[in-house]
């Protein structure tokens, strides 16, 4: 470990992004620039890994994978990144958004699963595998329904239909969407009462804050990186999305949740194994029912936050991977300091003990 120079420790090997996105994360690249922590980027597209080589050249990876690359012509990379989590986790690296949380992430399927466990409220819901099996899912579940691919990413590939007849012609004219992994998920919809989504996010797995979302019609990107508005009227500063991103209509302000809500988040990011992310929540007006809907361990931080939450939290993100790397380094030489001292008996010299004098 080294001391900087405000006498905190950095770790002596450097911090991993992985990463696909060229920006996203360049609020985060900032804030360990400006620490002067040892960090590199590793782009998912160039990568590869020898299988037999250790895994002691960062002292942390941080897991930025998106499981909307494949909108990006990336497709591949999901996949490939479960193989090199794992590969790394096998190597004993600290990898935070590891590969539990990836297989997580990928797959609207679990995230839904996971509810059921908890027992926590979620909109209905039947996993089907080919276009054939939707109108039946629908019917079991009742119109309107949302048909999401279960690798989805920023809303992408939903559709909402309101009818039988609406369903049997996107069948019919092979207008369905699955994804790259050819499953998705038949989904109760609902309508955002007030017209109102909560975001509730998570550093290392503990609440971090929480947004409300002000939408407008159906919208299923939710992405607060791209609001570009609060409830006030006033223009936010983005950094961390293309400058050219749409403008939704969509407007945002910082929200304090029922403690009930934050140990309910908690508890779904844990079985998750979700350190940094996003969760999103809804009161359907319909119903009244609160339905947890969406899980994003691919976290992109509200745009303008000191603004709408009162802090930075790419600050508190920088500063919790480096106590993570440094941790982990710590961890490590202990444990190999340890293994030196068990074996050292047996590489002293053998005869010093039993020295014959003349």
């Amino acid at each position: 470990m080294i001391p900087a120079a405000d006498g905190t420790r950095h770790p002596e090997k450097p911090i991993a992004i992985y990463y696909e996105h060229p920006d996203w994360f360049r609020p985060l690249f900032q804030q360990l620039d400006e620490r002067d922590v040892p960090w590199r980027k590793v782009h998912a597209r160039e990568h590869c890994y020898d299988v037999a080589a250790t895994a002691n050249e960062y002292s942390l990876l941080f897991n930025r994978m998106s499981p909307s690359a494949w909108q990006r012509g990336l497709g591949h990379m999901i996949f490939y990144t479960l193989n090199y989590l794992a590969h790394l986790e096998a190597k004993g690296l600290r990898v935070v958004n590891g590969h539990r949380c990836f297989a997580h992430e990928i797959s609207k399927a679990q995230q839904l699963t996971n509810l059921e466990k908890l027992g926590l409220p979620y909109p209905k819901a039947i996993v089907i595998n080919h276009p054939s099996q939707a109108l039946a899912a629908a019917q079991a579940i009742g119109y309107p329904i949302v048909i999401k691919p279960n690798i989805g990413g920023s809303g992408a590939g939903i559709e909402r239909f309101s009818s039988p007849a609406a369903l049997r012609a996107a069948v019919h004219e092979n207008r369905l969407y699955f994804g790259i992994d050819s499953t998705a998920l038949v989904q109760e919809a609902f309508t955002a009462r007030d017209g109102v989504i909560t975001r509730v996010e998570v550093l290392g797995g503990k609440f971090l804050y929480a947004i409300k979302i002000h939408i407008t019609g159906d919208s299923f990107n939710l992405c607060p990186a791209d609001i570009c508005q609060n409830t006030k009227g006033e223009e936010l500063t983005r950094i961390a999305c293309p400058v050219d991103a749409p403008k939704t209509g969509m407007t945002v302000e910082g929200y304090n949740p029922p403690q009930k809500i934050i140990d309910e988040v908690e508890r779904i990011m844990a079985l998750g194994n979700v350190e940094v992310g996003g969760l999103e929540y809804v009161l359907d007006d319909r119903t009244g029912r609160q339905f947890y809907y969406d899980v994003n361990a691919l976290s992109n931080f509200v745009a303008d936050p000191v603004r709408i939450v009162g802090f930075n939290p790419y600050s508190r993100l920088a500063d919790f991977l480096i106590a993570e790397a440094v941790q982990h380094e710590a961890r490590t030489s202990t444990t190999k300091a340890s293994a030196i001292s068990v074996t050292a008996p047996f590489s002293s010299a053998p005869f010093s003990s039993t020295k014959v004098s003349a």
